[in-house]
């Protein structure tokens, strides 16, 4: 009896011993926290071979994101919280800070109100691990006031590999030759202070004239790669055909600005243009920025006037173009 009464024991004593152990085991696991790599993380310093973005592993990459309206205009959105929507909700693996240079507000009357702008949503992208384009928005050409501007800009950020350099917007009147004269000119003010991080070069026509680009870019330089801007309702298979062009000449692009409607930003939005432009980019390995986070009264802006400022947006707070721009970067 004695002898069964001492076995029982030892099982129980061993069994307890077993529950505490799986107990503390499932406790222990339960504490950990699975944290996910961001985007930079995963893809580190970008560079450019040919035509082609790579991460630092030499490996292809595509940014789909979104461009921030004027910010003298739409200032409340450049704010953390935004961006944070569109990391996590929207899945932006870029965003694009549009500086306005030549408006009321802009940098050129305000410089102090327009970097701070900038920076709040550059630093917000740093923090959620993406990356982030530093837009000089402007169709004019001011090389001192770029100069100064990138200086600073790459003094502040020259150590993160997040940061994506727009130096010209869109060009409108200017030949290639006056632009390129321009571009070589902040290049060479950002190359002397950030040896590597990625630099976007406008071309003429609104960023149409990558054809011209490609029979002569700007040399010397790395990591440079050139704007081609669309709105699918006006701009149909003669801007592909450029891309291709230049594409065929080994001209690295960006698609920096894009929407789905006219040129004006108004109009309805062409579906089947647009998907065209999908699937070209796509075949293409071309990254890709969509116009624009505000909230005015034309088809292009991505928000209604009562959605707030610091994202979290349901259905209800967008507009066609921004569920369409939504549902296109979260598209796997």
């Amino acid at each position: 009896m004695k002898t069964h009464v001492l076995n029982l024991a030892f099982y129980l004593f061993f069994l307890v011993l077993q529950c505490c152990s799986v107990s503390q085991n499932k406790s222990e696991d339960e504490g950990k926290v699975v944290t996910r790599k961001t985007i930079v993380e995963k893809h580190g310093k970008l560079s450019v071979d040919g035509s082609f973005l790579l991460n630092e592993r030499g490996e292809k990459v595509v940014l789909k994101g979104v461009s921030f309206g004027w910010h003298n205009w739409w200032p409340r959105f450049y704010n953390e919280k935004a961006v944070g929507t569109f990391v996590n909700d929207w899945e932006c693996t870029v965003v694009r800070a549009a500086m306005g240079v030549d408006p009321d507000q802009g940098y050129i009357r305000n410089p102090q109100f327009s970097t701070e702008c900038v920076t709040r949503v550059v630093d917000a992208a740093i923090k959620y691990g993406i990356y982030v384009i530093i837009d000089w928005h402007s169709h004019t050409l001011r090389t001192e006031e770029a100069v100064g501007f990138f200086r600073e800009m790459a003094q502040k950020y020259k150590d993160y590999p997040n940061v994506i350099y727009e130096i010209f917007n869109e060009p409108e009147k200017d030949s290639w030759i006056d632009v390129k004269a321009y571009s070589e000119e902040v290049i060479k003010a950002i190359r002397e202070i950030d040896k590597s991080n990625i630099i976007l070069v406008g071309s003429p026509h609104w960023d149409q004239d990558v054809h011209l680009v490609a029979d002569d870019p700007v040399s010397g330089y790395d990591n440079i790669m050139y704007t081609l801007h669309f709105y699918a309702a006006s701009h149909h298979q003669f801007l592909r055909d450029r891309g291709d062009y230049a594409i065929s000449k080994g001209l690295p692009l960006f698609v920096s600005e894009c929407a789905g409607m006219e040129a004006t930003g108004d109009g309805p939005i062409d579906y089947v243009e647009w998907q065209k432009w999908v699937d070209w980019m796509a075949d293409n390995s071309i990254s890709w920025v969509a116009w624009s986070v505000s909230d005015k009264d034309e088809t292009c802006s991505m928000l209604l006037p009562s959605a707030s400022s610091d994202g979290s947006w349901s259905d209800n707070d967008l507009k066609e173009w921004g569920i369409t721009v939504r549902d296109a970067i979260k598209k796997i």
